[in-house]
């Protein structure tokens, strides 16, 4: 069987991603999940050792032209996601949005805390509350409380690269596509082999330098946990934070 989708936007979760899907929504060329997160390859209902992917394909029209992608972010983050997608096409074209990983678990927390699965205060939560992902499962892992851990892209990145050729792979900062949407778009249509887009005005997303509400001692905090991260990450795609405009 020949594989039906082509691209996956695989994260990180609250860097933009939505907006993105969003904008490729309107891109020729391209042919979108019928929902933004199809939530296939994290889905650890499924047999992986003979996976069914008619459910995955059922969220696509098969008659549409163009490129078929969709877009979960927490493909990136979820053990044996990325595995999985090699699995399925190893030439699969990879999308990751990055984002400053001190207001990507800002942003995070705000999200679980407002819905109601947080009620811890997100100083608790970046420092005692990060015991409880070792009673989660898979082991060590969350959908809700990852708000540090989701964070350490460079580790992430790392065994992103050792399952697919760098050339699969198109590194985005969230900053460049709020302000500059019609050269990131560019970038991903050359990337993918799709068509110019059309021109697009700047549309509004929420990635913008949410630290109120925080404490300078919370931040310098977890400043402190990825500085190694975020080094190793700049030395695997030159993203860091302090220039996140990529």
């Amino acid at each position: 069987m020949k594989p039906l989708v082509q691209f996956i936007v695989i994260g990180a979760q609250k860097a933009g991603t939505t907006a993105l899907f969003d904008y490729m929504g309107d891109m020729p060329g391209l042919s979108l999940s019928r929902t933004k997160e199809v939530h296939f390859f994290d889905d650890e209902s499924v047999d992986w050792s003979a996976p069914d992917y008619g459910a995955y394909h059922a969220q696509f029209d098969a008659e549409a032209p163009g490129l078929k992608g969709e877009a979960t972010p927490i493909y990136v983050y979820w053990p044996r996601s990325l595995e999985r997608i090699k699995a399925y096409n190893p030439q699969m074209r990879l999308i990751l949005m990055l984002r400053d990983p001190v207001e990507r678990a800002w942003s995070h927390w705000r999200m679980e805390f407002a819905r109601g699965a947080e009620t811890q205060a997100f100083s608790w939560c970046i420092r005692e509350g990060r015991q409880r992902l070792f009673e989660g499962e898979p082991w060590g892992h969350h959908r809700e409380f990852s708000y540090v851990e989701r964070g350490f892209y460079g580790e992430q990145v790392e065994r992103l690269f050792s399952l697919f050729p760098r050339n699969q792979v198109l590194t985005v900062g969230a900053e460049a596509l709020q302000s500059e949407p019609a050269s990131v778009l560019g970038r991903i249509a050359g990337f993918l082999g799709a068509p110019a887009p059309p021109a697009v005005r700047s549309r509004r997303i929420h990635v913008g330098r949410e630290f109120a509400g925080l404490t300078p001692e919370d931040v310098a905090y977890l400043r402190r946990l990825y500085d190694r991260d975020a080094a190793r990450l700049k030395a695997l795609t030159g993203w860091s934070p302090e220039d996140p405009a990529v």
